[in-house]
């Protein structure tokens, strides 16, 4: 049965790979973006030659007006939301003593309250409707801690708060609220790091080598199916092993 899914920050990375693998599936998808619509119509264009309706919506979901706004023209294009995959996320690297307040700021405000302003968006209809999965996409900076990112960690530490919150306020309304924590994988981000760097990364991997945004999706697609229905409140790390 298909389903509705928005996923946020998907048209590139992780977010591109999951909306298309749900897409695959035979699901409806939102895909959302910033700054790039053009890739988004590349995603959207992607996902639409397996027969499902795709739909674009734009702008940043740090602001509370413009999820408002989002989700309402969701909500008159598919009707209903089934599942909600938050991935839209920035990075401003910086050791701490040069991290300026508004790089803080801005990260907080997209990879934390970003969810927050969608989820808070979606969980009244989900709860009415008494079914729905929210898919948090943390990562194991998160977890672990990651040298020149404490605002990102920051986030995405938070974001398993929320997550864990989430999934005790809705499990009794059938919703189910999970995370998932990546560790390096191949997408812009990692593209960005010097090579040394991202060598190093690489080697204490114990799988020695870097993730694909496709092994984020597959984990993605687990946790909205009917067999995870029982699981709530968890942090799935898809990392090859770099948490152990």
């Amino acid at each position: 049965m298909a389903r509705n899914v928005l996923v946020t920050g998907s048209s590139t990375g992780i977010g591109a790979a999951t909306v298309v693998a749900f897409a695959k599936r035979g699901d409806n998808v939102g895909i959302t973006y910033n700054k790039n619509p053009e890739a988004a119509q590349v995603i959207a264009e992607k996902c639409r030659k397996y027969g499902v309706r795709a739909e674009i919506f734009g702008g940043d979901i740090s602001k509370r007006e413009v999820v408002e706004q989002m989700m309402h023209d969701f909500f008159e294009k598919f009707g209903t939301i089934d599942v909600l995959v938050n991935n839209a996320g920035v990075t401003r690297d910086k050791l701490l003593l040069q991290m300026t307040e508004e790089d803080f700021d801005r990260v907080l405000a997209v990879n934390l309250k970003g969810a927050f302003n969608t989820c808070k968006a979606v969980c009244r209809q989900m709860a009415r409707a008494k079914s729905g999965r929210i898919i948090n996409i943390s990562s194991v900076a998160g977890l672990m801690g990651n040298p020149g990112q404490a605002n990102y960690a920051a986030s995405k530490a938070g974001l398993i708060g929320l997550t864990k919150t989430l999934a005790k306020e809705y499990a009794s309304r059938g919703v189910t609220c999970n995370a998932v924590a990546p560790g390096f994988i191949e997408t812009e981000m990692t593209a960005a790091m010097p090579a040394p760097a991202l060598e190093a990364a690489a080697g204490a991997i114990p799988a020695k080598r870097l993730g694909r945004p496709e092994d984020i999706a597959a984990a993605a697609l687990f946790l909205a199916s009917d067999g995870a229905s029982y699981i709530t409140g968890e942090v799935l790390k898809v990392d090859g092993g770099l948490y152990i």
